[in-house]
């Protein structure tokens, strides 16, 4: 399995029993503190193990660092990273540190499957319901945190959101028959779902009302704080959505927002999703169900 359905990692059969899957992810600070820097980054890569129904179990850091870096943060960010790759029962072994203007840190990871068990972002079935494991707003939150305009409490939610390994819910779903999966990022949630909608060849629903926001996402959307990468998203996926005049601006904005180290995108038979939701919520509370999938149509995505 590889980029041709924009899938989140590269996996390669070894044998008959295993798999192994690639990735690797890296990108500059979200946050003030080093520590939570390395926490949300290492998370971050990986996601999109958990998201193909695999296990990590090697990583190594990818850092760039500035020459005048203090070498406590530099020792905090990887600190972090090892917190959470420990936590995911994997193993750092190494990395790559090059110099650069501005600090970047993230993981090259290596997981395992079971090749009958890999589950892809494009193989959604009509009748499918859509379930996301974290709320969403962690680019328009963290686009206020700099302008000083969320509370405390808020900006501990963000930071935890975004630190929280989906380590759990992926090992929950895999009691499950999950027909397709994905990790939500970059992209956003509309993003991501597109991806999987034309992936899958299907018309993928997500209703509004459904969507988990972070704590003062939706406010502050509604005054405008909204990042460049979120309307970036907007042109590139837009013509591909379809969005109910009656959705508010801030919804949509939301779903546009790019993510960090966000939720899984699961989707599953509609008679297993009670149970899955039950299963997930036991654990992680932002858990909802948000959409279905309809069958074959246009445009790939349709929000309610």
């Amino acid at each position: 399995m590889g980029f041709d359905t924009a899938d989140d990692a590269a996996v390669y059969k070894i044998t008959d029993d295993i798999a192994l899957i690639e990735t690797v992810d890296i990108f500059p600070p979200v946050v003030d503190d080093p520590y939570e820097y390395g926490q949300i980054a290492a998370a971050n890569s990986l996601s999109d193990v958990y998201a193909m129904g695999g296990v990590p179990k090697l990583a190594m850091n990818v850092l760039c660092i500035p020459e005048d870096l203090d070498p406590k943060v530099v020792n905090d960010i990887m600190q972090g990273g090892y917190a959470k790759v420990q936590e995911a029962g994997a193993i750092i072994c190494g990395g790559h540190t090059i110099k650069d203007n501005e600090p970047k840190y993230g993981l090259c990871v290596s997981g395992f499957v079971h090749p009958e068990k890999v589950i892809a972002n494009s193989t959604a079935h009509k009748g499918d319901v859509l379930i996301v494991t974290k709320a969403v707003g962690t680019g328009i939150l963290n686009n206020a945190v700099k302008a000083d305009l969320i509370t405390p409490d808020s900006v501990k939610t963000l930071a935890a959101s975004m630190a929280q390994l989906n380590r759990r819910p992926a090992e929950i779903m895999s009691d499950f028959h999950v027909s397709a999966c994905t990790d939500i990022t970059g992209f956003g949630l509309l993003g991501h779902t597109y991806e999987m909608a034309e992936g899958s060849g299907m018309n993928i629903v997500l209703d509004h009302t459904k969507i988990p926001a972070l704590p003062e996402a939706l406010d502050m959307a509604r005054m405008g704080v909204v990042p460049a990468g979120a309307y970036k998203n907007r042109k590139w996926i837009g013509p591909n959505v379809s969005i109910m005049e009656d959705v508010p601006l801030e919804y949509s904005d939301l779903l546009f927002d790019p993510q960090t180290s966000g939720g899984l995108l699961i989707t599953v038979p509609e008679e297993e999703s009670q149970e899955l939701l039950r299963r997930l919520k036991d654990e992680i509370p932002a858990a909802e169900i948000i959409g279905y999938v309809s069958g074959p149509a246009c445009p790939p995505v349709t929000v309610i």
